[in-house]
């Protein structure tokens, strides 16, 4: 999955959507999972990633969403 400038969405980057901010947390498409969130728990997901927002909690997003937006690249060492 990618955002709108075709930049390949990775688990880590630092995203906003609307007014709330979050982390991508998985990846199925890239098959990226973050330590929180184990590939055993959710490589159920056909495809997709999934973003842990402040407020909205978890949201899987299966398509290209225009709103969402890139803010950062995680820093090395993360575990988010």
């Amino acid at each position: 999955m990618k955002y709108h400038d075709g930049s390949l969405i990775m688990v880590g980057d630092h995203v906003s959507l609307g007014q709330d901010e979050g982390v991508v947390v998985l990846s199925v498409e890239t098959d990226e999972y973050s330590t929180d969130y184990p590939k055993a728990e959710w490589a159920y997901l056909a495809h997709g990633i999934m973003i842990h927002f402040s407020m909205l909690g978890l949201v899987h997003v299966t398509e290209y969403d225009p709103e969402l937006s890139f803010l950062g690249r995680a820093v090395a060492g993360t575990s988010r």
